[in-house]
């Protein structure tokens, strides 16, 4: 199966290249891209790009020397959760380890920040799905100071300089699993302040999705434009070609989820990966193996 040309250019256009300049302010949450794609025909096309990502999945499973590491990131309601269900549905469930990160507990408090994600990476051969990551650590806290100052941190370490370290640190960390082999894909979902509306909306008038819904959701809603200013600073600080940040247009989850899953399956197909060669020694040994069992 191949690529849907203008899909994989509008997936590649999501891509920050532009550090200096990035800006969420700078794009559309409801950009399509041009495609001419109707949600129909996005959630048909959908399945055959999973198709890809699965294919790559076996090789990179048996070759055993990358990993890939997805990091979703958005506010709430941007559609994480369902991005991850429809996107690797069709992914052999032994190769997937899917990882959702709320407020740390009280031991995980007790370590560094990055401590906790570092527990949940993928190791070679497998795919890692972290539902938020560590770059909680630059928004949460920056957003909300109180998360901060209860933070068990010596006090001279929590001054304002606290979010340029750890967005070096990141960078460094990122760096460090990118030349062990790791493919790190990072992807913000950039949600419309009206759709983001609706859906909370949503989540409260059906009885199916009120589980969903959390207290907390409005209060957040009411700090959108600080914690777009802290993924602002956090984009730019961090978009490296082995690191990439993409902001996907978010409005549309049917088209969100192409996107990803385009990126994904784009992404692994350039690593090459092939299926482990046997030596002659090896293959003669497995054609013996076949005979006895003729």
């Amino acid at each position: 199966m191949s690529a849907h040309p203008d899909l994989r250019a509008f997936a590649a256009a999501c891509q920050v290249t532009d550090r200096a300049a990035f800006s969420l302010a700078g794009r559309r949450t409801d950009e399509d891209g041009g495609l001419g794609l109707g949600k129909k025909a996005g959630e048909e096309l959908l399945p055959e790009i999973v198709a890809r990502i699965a294919a790559q999945q076996q090789r990179l499973y048996a070759d055993a020397r990358w990993s890939v590491l997805c990091l979703l990131q958005g506010m709430d309601a941007s559609g994480k959760d369902g991005t991850i269900k429809h996107v690797f549905s069709g992914v052999n469930p032994q190769g997937v380890h899917v990882e959702s990160f709320s407020a740390p507990s009280t031991l995980e408090r007790s370590h560094g920040f990055l401590w906790r994600h570092n527990l949940a990476l993928p190791r070679r051969g497998r795919i890692g799905v972290h539902n938020r990551s560590w770059y909680e650590e630059v928004l949460v806290p920056r957003v909300q100071p109180s998360v901060l100052q209860a933070a068990p941190l010596p006090a001279g370490l929590t001054g304002p300089q606290i979010w340029a370290e750890r967005l070096e640190d990141i960078v460094a960390h990122e760096r460090y699993l990118a030349r062990q082999g790791m493919l790190i894909l990072k992807f913000y979902l950039h949600l419309g302040a009206e759709e983001q509306r609706e859906r909370l909306l949503e989540r409260i008038d059906d009885e199916a999705k009120n589980w969903k819904f959390q207290a907390g959701d409005i209060a957040d809603r009411a700090r959108r434009d600080a914690y777009l200013a802290a993924y602002d600073e956090a984009i730019r600080a961090t978009a490296f070609p082995h690191a990439p940040w993409y902001v996907i247009p978010a409005d549309r989850k049917w088209l969100a989820r192409l996107l990803i899953a385009e990126t994904i399956a784009g992404a692994m197909e350039a690593l090459d990966l092939q299926f482990p060669q046997l030596d002659p020694g090896a293959r003669d040994s497995l054609l013996r193996a076949r005979d006895a069992l003729a």
